[in-house]
């Protein structure tokens, strides 16, 4: 019989909570700590998901709000899930699309970013297009203006529908903008009462769809910056038959790793661990080394749309004029396909006409340096060399320096 998750713990790390192992699923194994790109809408944009397997992914994820208002999660079911749909056979997550509907109404940016700075604040000008309460979360799509219900019983036939071997339960994001007594308010009447009622429609559709592979359960973690918050809310949903854990919410990046500690020193050992939304290097070596197995962040791509290379001597923009005629790979040390066939000087041109194709060169770099950089880590964790790889390679990365 086929299994939903199974998960390994191969090596720890000495005086921390990081670890390396593997999940396995039903398409697939995911050697861990590992990174997860986003195909938000079943697609990560400017490349085929065979050029995203050339890069190294292990797995991707999708989003549940964008692919139920389009092209409708009946449709990807109908295809045979989301691996046949956009022929990626490799596992699976999928986000319950909680941040996307509240952020509808609340308002705020993503917590951290790329760039290192912590970016949560209101956008005082967007109008709600949001509301919330204990049931669910109703919602205007941002398409047409429809009015839209998601409760955490949709959000599981959404998830099943789209047949991602890993799901998350519906939650309630919060920001740091909302105070102690909102937080706590939020988890007893919403954040944990949905995770429940997500299990109970999860293992209602895993005994249902008998046609599909059995699907996996995160529960996800609340609370803020708070610590009390974070560590009950983690001993509460770690008690329950969840098969893993979401790490979510609002974070301050200065406080990133000493907070996703709090939250891995309650959960069981045996089960991994998912980081909602990351991607900068040092925030990536503060959540593997306090605990998280795997991490998604749509950054990686984001950025190198605007332009921006990540290196080991830090970020930098191919479209400064010094490229224009430098005819040399933009890095020596990559083995990505963008570095190994094309020349600064080339995708420079390609940005300066606006050229699709410069987009995806530098999509395919990115995302080849970040699956590089953690499959780095988890070696470092294996031979014992953590602390010195961390050190060496954040030094030379925020050092400002670099041979380009």
């Amino acid at each position: 019989m086929v299994r939903a998750l199974e998960f390994e713990i191969h090596h720890r790390l000495d005086g921390a909570l990081a670890r390396t192992g593997t999940i396995t699923t039903p398409h697939g194994v995911i050697e861990t700590p590992a990174f997860i790109p986003v195909a938000t809408r079943a697609a990560m944009r400017g490349i085929t998901v065979e050029q995203l397997d050339d890069v190294g992914a292990q797995a991707t994820l999708v989003n549940a709000y964008h692919l139920y208002l389009r092209p409708g999660h009946d449709i990807v079911d109908e295809a045979g899930g989301v691996q046949q749909f956009m022929n990626w056979h490799k596992p699976t997550f999928s986000d319950s699309g909680g941040f996307q509907v509240m952020s509808l109404g609340v308002g705020f940016k993503k917590v951290i970013d790329m760039s290192g700075e912590t970016v949560d604040e209101p956008v005082s000008k967007k109008e709600k297009l949001a509301w919330v309460d204990d049931d669910g979360v109703r919602f205007k799509s941002h398409l047409d203006g429809t009015i839209h219900k998601f409760t955490p019983e949709l959000s599981m036939q959404i998830q099943h529908g789209i047949g991602a071997d890993i799901t998350f339960a519906f939650d309630e994001l919060t920001t740091l903008h909302h105070d102690y007594y909102y937080q706590i308010e939020s988890l007893d009447k919403r954040t944990h009462p949905w995770a429940v009622r997500s299990l109970a429609e999860h293992q209602r559709l895993n005994a249902e769809r008998t046609h599909r592979p059995p699907q996996a359960l995160f529960a996800v973690i609340q609370g803020a910056d708070h610590e009390d918050l974070r560590r009950r809310s983690a001993k509460y949903l770690g008690a329950m038959e969840f098969d893993g854990f979401g790490l979510g919410g609002a974070l301050r990046k200065e406080t990133i790793g000493e907070i996703v500690r709090w939250m891995n020193e309650e959960l069981p050992e045996n089960k991994p661990r998912h980081m909602l939304g990351i991607s900068e290097p040092d925030d990536i070596f503060a959540c593997i080394e306090n605990g998280a197995d795997t991490f998604d962040c749509v950054s990686p791509a984001r950025v190198a749309r605007n332009g921006a290379f990540y290196t080991r001597n830090g970020r930098i923009n191919i479209t400064r004029a010094q490229f224009k005629r430098d005819f040399t790979a933009f890095d020596s040390e990559c083995d990505c396909y963008s570095c190994q066939n094309y020349t600064s000087a080339y995708i420079h041109h390609l940005f300066k006409v606006d050229e699709l194709l410069g987009k995806t060169l530098a999509t395919i770099h990115n995302e080849r340096f970040i699956v590089r950089l953690v499959d780095a880590i988890r070696a470092s964790i294996a031979d014992g060399t953590f602390y010195d790889f961390k050190k060496q390679f954040l030094s030379d990365y925020y050092a400002g320096k670099s041979s380009k």
